[in-house]
């Protein structure tokens, strides 16, 4: 058993030093010194460490970080004034704390929840939901939804705006890399 252990590590640090490079042979001149540069070269030649390439798999996949997102983006700058009690982007929602503005009285409150159903900007591809709270006391409150209220439609009016705005600065940008 000992045997067959020292076989499987001997195997895992093979194939791991193997699949970053750690066996060709590598000018050391040539590498950059930061490492954050390296890291950059590394992933521009294919040489980055992954669990996929350990199993045969090299490169091809197509990963989407929530900076390149418009409609993410798009809705966290609109949202930037209230405060945000979950942001998660892979699973595609921001929900906001209880906001009360200077505009609505001391007693009601609204908390807003954004659920992307797509990336593509487009109306359907976003759920707004708005919770309206009002309390009469401190522990006696009253909350409602608002189906279709005033506020849910201007924010996706808004942010679907923004959200065309930043794609179109990104592919600008993309064309004066190229």
């Amino acid at each position: 058993m000992h045997q067959i252990l020292k076989i499987s590590l001997f195997l895992i640090l093979f194939l791991n030093f193997s699949n970053c490079g750690g066996l060709s042979k590598t000018n050391t001149r040539e590498l950059p010194r930061n490492a954050q540069e390296r890291a950059r070269k590394n992933v521009e030649e294919g040489r980055a460490a992954s669990v996929a390439g350990m199993f045969g798999r090299r490169g091809g996949g197509s990963f989407e970080f929530s900076s390149s997102n418009p409609m993410w983006r798009a809705s966290l700058e609109i949202l930037d004034f209230i405060p945000m009690t979950t942001v998660d982007y892979s699973g595609g929602m921001i929900i906001s704390d209880w906001y009360t503005g200077e505009e609505v009285s001391n007693n009601e409150f609204i908390k807003i929840s954004v659920r992307f159903l797509s990336n593509e900007i487009r109306s359907d591809s976003l759920k707004i939901i708005v919770h309206k709270k009002k309390c009469t006391t401190s522990q006696n409150c009253k909350v409602s939804l608002l189906s279709n209220s005033k506020i849910s439609e201007e924010l996706r009016s808004t942010i679907l705006r923004k959200a065309s705005l930043i794609e179109i600065e990104l592919k600008n940008k993309k064309k004066k890399k190229k």
